[in-house]
């Protein structure tokens, strides 16, 4: 029996419109507008186009926000001076540096200059040590969509084993940390998993995905995961956005994998919707923790 297709846009939709539910109450109440900055190095295509679906989810749920677009020869001490600005305006509750930055900028030296209480992405290692330890002030967006997914879809983790593919920073790690607590947002049973972290090192991988309950693919490949990767009635959430000739595609195989899983997402309209949907999230969470709300 084919999976059951897990509709990410659906599930940002309700998210998006519980959490304007909640910024109006959070600016009727305060008297000020949660408010995210966002920072564009560069002409990169792809990444004007995430900005500007950031803008509009902005404007959707009712967070101001200000964007600044700077030439691609704009050098790091620039940068650092817009950054140091933005962390002292108390308009801004969150800052957004999109990646990547044109080479020659230290990425690292950028997302460390970023004030802890408005890094959204949650890529400051001040954040990230609180997301190891289990008591999160922001969760990285794109696994806490991953979670919200599961959870809304009746996925459970608890005590299921999960098999990670990839160990970026940005998604692997946090995906892998974030499944081994004692509890999550969204409850214990979306956490207290059993968690492996396969990578490119890793030897006899399609061995071990196949004794994955869940598997969360987030290795950059197109198609990496196969059918005779995944264990019969798994569930399979795809993070991977690849460009190819024949247009976008995921690193899941998914029409053979549709076939033996259980339950999948599909990308587009996977992942993806739920990653802006948890940044909204955590500029409002911004603007609570500096209201003193929180």
């Amino acid at each position: 029996m084919a999976a059951t297709i897990l509709d990410g846009k659906a599930i940002a939709k309700q998210i998006e419109l519980e959490i304007t539910e909640r910024v109006a109450a959070f600016t009727a109440k305060s008297g000020s507008q949660p408010g995210l900055a966002a920072v564009l190095v560069g002409e990169d295509p792809a990444s004007q186009v995430y900005v500007r679906n950031k803008q509009r989810a902005c404007e959707r749920v009712g967070i101001a926000s200000f964007m600044h677009r700077l030439p691609a020869n704009t050098t790091a001490e620039g940068l650092l001076k817009l950054v140091a600005q933005l962390n002292a305006d108390a308009q801004v509750s969150g800052i957004l540096v999109q990646l990547p930055l044109p080479g020659g900028i230290d990425q690292t030296l950028i997302l460390d200059a970023i004030d802890p209480s408005k890094d959204v992405d949650c890529f400051h290692p001040h954040n990230v040590g609180l997301v190891s330890q289990g008591r999160p002030r922001f969760l990285p967006c794109t696994p806490h969509g991953v979670m919200q997914i599961l959870h809304r879809s009746g996925i459970a983790a608890a005590g299921k084993h999960a098999v990670v593919i990839g160990r970026s920073e940005i998604v692997g790690k946090p995906m892998a940390m974030m499944l081994m607590q004692k509890d999550s947002t969204c409850g214990s049973s979306a956490a207290n998993a059993t968690v492996t972290v396969c990578h490119s090192r890793t030897p006899n991988m399609p061995e071990i995905c196949r004794t994955a309950d869940i598997v969360i693919a987030a290795i950059g490949k197109p198609r990496f995961v196969t059918a005779d990767m995944v264990k019969p009635g798994a569930a399979v959430i795809d993070v991977g956005i690849n460009r190819t000739e024949d247009g976008l595609c995921g690193d899941v195989d998914f029409d053979s994998v549709k076939q033996v899983a259980s339950a999948i997402t599909p990308v587009p309209g996977g992942v993806g919707p739920l990653t802006i949907v948890m940044l909204m999230e955590n500029t409002l969470r911004a603007a609570e923790w500096q209201a003193g709300n929180d």
